[in-house]
């Protein structure tokens, strides 16, 4: 049977003369770290101190001695970065150039000392530039001309922190006669019966180069056995009755364990390689209609409006991420009711944790390959390089029930029509045989059972532009980059797949991320962690827009900030999920940050959730009440994404902002499964037009047993005719008082009981202690209501103090 010998212990990575203890799997820059060597790249400006870490050469060492008495030994990495030469006992052993893919040397009767030495990347990627000719890039670095992460280049939420390292587990295997090299699942469903075709293939040594081989696969009770003389196999299984896998919301989501063996012919053990797989179908229906061209999920003939996050890294140095992480901020997706997260290309294929938590939350995966932003060369030696990655990749990830599309790249068909791209390429190779022909090939002969997608945006064709609305998967960024959410409304994009506004994150993550520095928009840690272009004159043109924009207040600022990122998303969501079908699905960008910083991230970089985490949550519930305007006056929308008819009763009030009802009406709303009720509202309903004393509230209650911000939890849904600036609303006055919770020592009820209109009403909680949290966001009281917010690992806490962590909305 194979050994395996993890080789995580005895590491050193050479800094001139020295030798400082490494860490495997890990990078040179927590390695650094760990020394004293570099500050923490992470706090302050300190990211400048350290940019001459990934301009240098670096290397790995220890002493590789192995005593098996298998006939064969193999040394596997699963990742290394990126570009490095390897030697064992002085000779050579072999080089790499990709991150994204593993590597096995042969390294029977082979002992002594082992150096992994790492080129720069940027020497790296100036070698290849220089045999393949420049391409274009949305940012100044050479990310284009290496296979590495992206963003570790720098991007406009990311620090430039160029990562070398041993960053994946690295092993010794000993085997003997024969080992399984590669095992693919193609995992069907045929009526109720799931189905398994196991595709194998195995690696033999000379001495079992002629032995017949015996194969058996099995899965739920099904089993199938066969002999196998070549060095290929497919084995078929059946499992009557098999259980579905469905995304969250939509059912549960059993995983059966697929055990493929491998042993000689009189039955010794060889070889094992065990999963855990799910049975589903998947495609995307990209009809044409009246509308344009479709993009829907469809799972088990079932037809998904996509709650979705954008994904990126969750730490500028990956090899950090455990386990328990993944889990951590894939659950924080799940209870924000997503039910779908992009892995975006400019990251890294992730970690097989990442998948599973995945396929055990219910979370569909929408995975790029990783390009992003950039024109990538075809030639030698990228070209090869690609096919050996998305080979691996492919193989590895397709086991797993939540991964429902493979992207072929980030922006890249948009930039090369929009970017100015095509003058300067001149012909050139920019990576569209990737995403039209490679790539798609490759997908199709590994894994027929799932979609591709040339990219995002891409309308389907070079017939359409590639990012018309009408047509296929959607970017909107004029919104935030030029004008404002309300544009959000102007139109209908069949699936919105990244949109986004920033906000600053939690002050908590700020003072310790900007130690000693006096807060202000523009003080100099601030403006360091900014990376996006313009970045706080996007944020502050963005709230002037809607509200007094504060001089000298920075908690006002950083409160503004944070509200409008989650007005700008609210506004668009509910607009897009008011009609569905013709727009089949939204994906925020983005759920998480790679390091603290100001994005459009809705958990910070230190895993605090921002007011808009909390709004995805409604935004994201099966049942959500909107009020639109239409054409012909304003519609109340009640979208019901649940597989249950939604029945319920909507008070709709008409006020002034004295509290005072001018008119008032019941509805009766009927919504059939997932599907939208759409209402005119009376007209005696109406706000004046332009009206800056009225407003108009719409009430109903959330089913209990569902997703939404709380069982029996009442859905709210408001309209000003007019902007907040010139909205008559009286200075909010309310009272706060403090419930202890028997029994629950680290939790306390704030409740606030207004005598006025309180518009979007936050506690942010990190303000009462770091380790402080809430699961409220935003909301709005008449005058009379009261808001129950409780508030865990606070400690002891005052009501001056709670007042202080409370804002909402003040014009006067």
């Amino acid at each position: 049977m194979k050994d395996v010998t993890q080789l995580t212990e005895g590491w050193s990575l050479r800094h001139g003369e020295e030798l400082l203890t490494a860490r495997v799997p890990g990078c040179v820059h927590t390695d650094l770290l760990a020394a004293g060597v570099i500050p923490d790249p992470f706090l302050g400006r300190n990211e400048t101190e350290v940019a001459w870490v990934g301009r240098q050469a670096w290397s790995y060492v220890r002493h590789l001695g192995h005593d098996s008495s298998h006939e064969r030994t193999d040394l596997v990495f699963d990742g290394l970065d990126t570009a490095a030469s390897l030697t064992l006992d002085g000779r050579p052993l072999g080089t790499t150039r990709n991150m994204h893919r593993g590597y096995r040397f042969d390294v029977t009767g082979r002992t002594g000392a082992l150096e992994v030495r790492f080129a720069s990347a940027y020497d790296e990627a100036a070698a290849v530039r220089a045999v393949t000719g420049e391409r274009p890039n949305v940012y100044p670095e050479p990310s284009q001309y290496i296979r590495k992460m992206a963003c570790s280049f720098g991007w406009d939420w990311g620090p430039t922190l160029v990562t070398a390292g041993i960053w994946r587990p690295v092993r010794l295997e000993h085997w003997s006669t024969a080992r399984l090299a590669r095992v693919r699942p193609l995992v069907t469903v045929d009526g109720a019966t799931g189905r398994v075709e196991v595709r194998l293939e195995v690696e033999r040594t000379a001495r079992g180069r002629d032995r017949a081989l015996r194969v058996t696969a099995e899965v739920a009770g099904a089993r199938a056995e066969t002999v196998l003389t070549g060095d290929e196999a497919v084995l078929r299984l059946e499992v009557p009755d098999a259980r579905l896998w469905w995304p969250r919301g939509y059912g549960d989501q059993p995983l059966y364990d697929l055990a493929v063996a491998l042993s000689d012919e009189e039955g010794g053990p060889l070889d094992t390689w065990q999963r855990r797989i799910g049975f589903r179908t998947v495609e995307v229906d990209r009809s044409a209609d009246e509308h344009g061209t479709g993009f829907t999920f469809v799972v088990n003939g079932v037809r998904v409006f996509a709650r979705g996050v954008n994904w990126i890294p969750d730490d500028a140095f990956p090899s950090r991420v455990t386990p328990e992480r993944y889990r951590t901020r894939l659950t924080q997706a799940a209870e924000a009711n997503v039910d779908l997260v992009r892995v975006w290309g400019g990251g890294i294929y992730e970690d097989d944790a990442f998948y599973d938590a995945c396929d055990e939350l219910g979370l569909m995966v929408w995975q790029d390959f990783l390009f992003a932003c950039a024109a990538y060369p075809e030639e030698q030696p990228l070209r090869s390089e690609v096919e050996a990655e998305a080979r691996d990749n492919v193989v590895r990830l397709m086991p797993h029930p939540s991964l429902v599309l493979w992207n072929g790249n980030n922006e890249n068909l948009w930039g090369f029509r929009d970017w100015d791209w095509e003058a300067p390429l001149a012909g050139d190779s920019w990576g569209e045989g990737y995403y039209l022909g490679l790539l798609p090939r490759i997908v199709a002969e590994l894994d027929p059972t799932r979609p591709y997608a040339a990219g995002s945006p891409w309308s389907g064709s070079w017939d359409h532009h590639p990012n018309d609305p009408a047509h296929g998967t959607h970017h909107s960024w004029e919104a935030w980059n030029r004008r404002d959410y309300a544009d959000y409304l102007e139109s209908v994009p069949r699936f919105v797949a990244e949109f986004g506004w920033q906000a600053p994150p939690a002050l908590a993550t700020l003072r310790r991320a900007l130690p000693g520095e006096r807060l202000a928009p523009d003080s100099p840690g601030m403006l360091h962690h900014q990376k996006a272009e313009d970045g706080n004159g996007k944020l502050n043109r963005g709230v002037a827009r809607h509200l007094p924009l504060p001089e000298d207040d920075f908690d006002r600022w950083h409160y503004l900030t944070q509200l409008v990122q989650a007005r700008a998303v609210a506004a668009g969501v509910e607009h897009w999920r008011s009609h569905w079908p013709v727009c089949a699905g939204t994906i925020v960008w983005q759920l998480n940050d790679c390091w603290p910083v100001t994005s459009w991230s809705a958990v910070d970089g230190d895993g605090r959730p921002k007011p808009l985490y909390h709004e995805l949550r409604r935004l994201y519930a099966d049942h959500l009440l909107t009020l639109r305007p239409a054409a012909d006056g304003l519609v109340l929308a009640a979208v019901n994404q649940s597989a249950a008819p939604w029945r319920t009763a909507v008070t709709l009030r008409r006020m002034r902002t004295d509290g005072t009802t001018v008119a008032e009406a019941v509805l009766q709303v009927s919504a059939e499964p997932r599907s939208v009720a759409r209402t005119a509202v009376p007209e005696r309903l109406l706000p004046e037009a332009r009206s800056a004393k009225e407003f108009l509230v719409a009430d109903a209650a959330e089913p209990s047993g569902t997703d939404g911000p709380g069982p029996g939890t009442a859905l709210r849904a408001l309209h000003v005719p007019v902007a907040d600036k010139d909205f008559a609303c009286p200075r909010p006055r309310y009272d706060v008082t403090l419930e202890p919770v028997p029994g629950r020592g680290d939790r306390v009820d704030v409740v606030v009981s207004a005598h006025t209109l309180v518009r979007d009403l936050l506690l942010q909680p990190d303000r009462l202690g770091p380790d402080a949290a809430c699961d409220s966001g935003r909301q709005t009281l008449l005058p009379g209501e009261q808001a129950r917010i409780p508030v865990h690992g606070c400690g002891p806490v005052t009501v001056d103090a709670v007042r202080a962590a409370l804002f909402c909305v003040d014009v006067v």
